[in-house]
């Protein structure tokens, strides 16, 4: 049986750090989605001098440091200050929730300053409630965590989109229409005990009136490689070194982390050769995702990066696989080809659903559950 995580609501900050069992978690959201190669190496400074020196990058394209104490947050605080990268309070840093795509032109460059001056403007919203925009030609951030999206419909006009709804509304002014989309969400009533989501309100049958323009169809999540604004590189779990973040810094291209899991080099040509990146698009451990697992968080029941790592060879190509460490599926929220997750008696197996469906397996010891994916039909047989 899996047991009831403890649900905080609510997303870690620079400011407002999240305890964790390796330390705080500092999360750093990059401004505008980007980072400079100066920001990019004082992060990595940052993370070696006041933290383990592990650096994530979230589902919500943000750094987060980890292994950082009471004593050294104040400091890496002003260190990272210093480059722009903290908000002015508390209530600033949680209302700027925006993730922009990292395929964009000066028009969305113009737009992304202008959402993100909008939402200090925003109503009371719940810490997890956050903004898309995803202004290229085809949608590229559906399956990232977001309650408003701006998108572009088929014809190419600006659109607003509702999480959870299908069609959207035209915008004729960014800030403003965002703004009554948040106000229209409390409203409504998407909020319970400081709690919501714009899809849950939706799936309740609460349809704001007047979004019937659909999106442009939506593009695949892309793979690591050269694309035509960069070159993407993967990172195994979402985790690298700080020495890696610095030596990306050192090849003097903006980096703009992503949702996925990449970071994408603006304008660089080649692939870099450095250890901790994963370049192949083949590379099995791209289908599979893993949370931190125990011991790192206070919540984990089971070991998971290295039981994730282990089983990648054995998740077919195109299925994916999501190993967590409870019963929230942090890592994964959406539901994967198979789902394992820790309870204190084993390893439950889900398929085709998410951390907190109904398992087909229970009670697995990690040295069993190959031969269980292998019973499902993994490669090789």
């Amino acid at each position: 049986m899996t047991v009831a995580p403890e649900i905080k609501g609510w997303c870690p900050g620079a400011l407002r750090p999240m305890q964790s069992g390796d330390g705080l978690v500092v999360r750093i959201r990059p401004p505008l989605g980007r980072l400079t190669p100066a920001q990019a190496e004082a992060i990595a400074r940052a993370a070696e001098t006041h933290g383990n020196g592990i650096i994530d990058l979230s589902a919500r394209a943000n750094l987060q440091l980890r292994g950082v104490t009471t004593a050294s947050h104040l400091n890496l605080i002003e260190d990272l200050r210093a480059q722009g990268l903290i908000d002015p309070d508390i209530e600033t840093e949680s209302l700027r929730n925006l993730i922009v795509t990292p395929f964009r032109d000066a028009e969305t460059a113009v737009l992304a300053t202008t959402l993100t001056a909008a939402l200090t403007r925003m109503p009371r919203l719940p810490g997890k409630f956050g903004f898309a925009l995803d202004t290229g030609p085809h949608p590229v951030l559906t399956a990232a965590s977001a309650d408003i999206r701006v998108e572009r419909s088929a014809d190419g006009r600006l659109i607003l989109r509702p999480d959870g709804h299908p069609l959207g509304k035209p915008i004729s002014d960014l800030a403003q229409d965002a703004l009554a989309q948040a106000h229209w969400f409390v409203a409504a009533g998407g909020i319970t005990n400081g709690r919501g989501r714009m899809a849950a309100l939706i799936a309740r049958g609460i349809i704001p009136p007047g979004f019937d323009t659909s999106p442009a169809p939506s593009q695949l999540q892309p793979n690591p490689g050269i694309t035509p604004d960069g070159t993407l590189v993967a990172l195994a779990f979402g985790q690298m070194r700080a020495e890696t973040l610095a030596a990306l810094a050192q090849l003097g291209h903006e980096i703009r982390p992503t949702p996925w899991r990449m970071l994408l080099l603006l304008g660089a040509t080649r692939l870099p050769d450095l250890p901790g990146l994963v370049t192949n698009p083949a590379d099995p451990i791209l289908r599979v995702t893993a949370c931190t697992g125990a011991p790192g968080c206070p919540q984990g029941l089971g070991e998971t990066r290295g039981l994730a790592r282990g089983l990648a060879p054995l998740v077919p190509n195109g299925q994916t696989l999501h190993v967590s460490g409870c019963a929230k599926g942090c890592a994964h929220p959406a539901p994967a080809d198979l789902t394992l997750v820790a309870t204190p008696q084993g390893f439950d197996l889900v398929q085709g659903g998410t951390a907190q469906d109904t398992p087909s397996q229970s009670g697995l010891s990690p040295t069993a559950i190959p031969d269980h994916l292998k019973a499902l039909h993994a490669p090789h047989l």
